[in-house]
């Protein structure tokens, strides 16, 4: 099978009944797409299919045969896309098990939608969030959307492993080392 992810051709050699999300997640090491219930009922596994958002974990590698494929990991690689911008600002993620799912499911909402209303982006994201944060994330779907058309900026989300407090906090100036140090 032979198609493209996150702008790379690649070419499986495995069987045509494997799961997209084995594919990504076991032979391109892309690991930011998650198992959540091999069910497609949890949207943890969603990734953009020619830039619809799927759950990789109901679609096979035969029929994703000349797509272009892209998960979390290519959204932005600076975390500058308006929605990982928004989820950053709105603190949607609790445990964030399922943001990477969520964020891609949302990104497509808006590719499609630019001001979704309520009822929209439950329409379009119907992921499960275990933690809850269903009215962050709505607040965040719609802040992506105003970051997207140009009705606002938000300062770009830290590198990762970063948390954002130490990022905005400044370095504390360093003491002339004294002998007994």
């Amino acid at each position: 099978m032979r198609f493209t992810i996150n702008g790379q051709p690649v070419e499986y050699r495995m069987d045509a009944r494997t799961p997209l999300l084995w594919a990504l997640r076991d032979a391109s090491n892309l690991t930011g797409t998650k198992y959540g219930c091999g069910t497609g009922s949890c949207g943890a596994c969603t990734v953009h299919v020619d830039g619809e958002a799927v759950r990789s974990c109901q679609v096979t590698v035969a029929a994703v045969e000349g797509s272009f494929v892209t998960t979390i990991e290519a959204l932005s690689r600076d975390r500058s896309h308006p929605v990982q911008q928004a989820w950053v600002a709105e603190a949607v993620p609790q445990c964030g098990y399922c943001q990477s799912g969520m964020i891609m499911a949302a990104a497509a909402l808006l590719e499609k939608t630019p001001n979704p209303t309520d009822a929209e982006i439950d329409a379009a994201i119907t992921n499960i969030c275990r933690c809850g944060t269903y009215p962050r994330i709505r607040e965040a779907v719609r802040r992506a959307g105003r970051i997207k058309s140009g009705q606002e900026q938000v300062a770009a989300a830290p590198p990762p492993g970063i948390d954002p407090k130490d990022a905005a906090r400044a370095v504390p100036a360093m003491r002339p080392a004294r002998p007994n140090d």
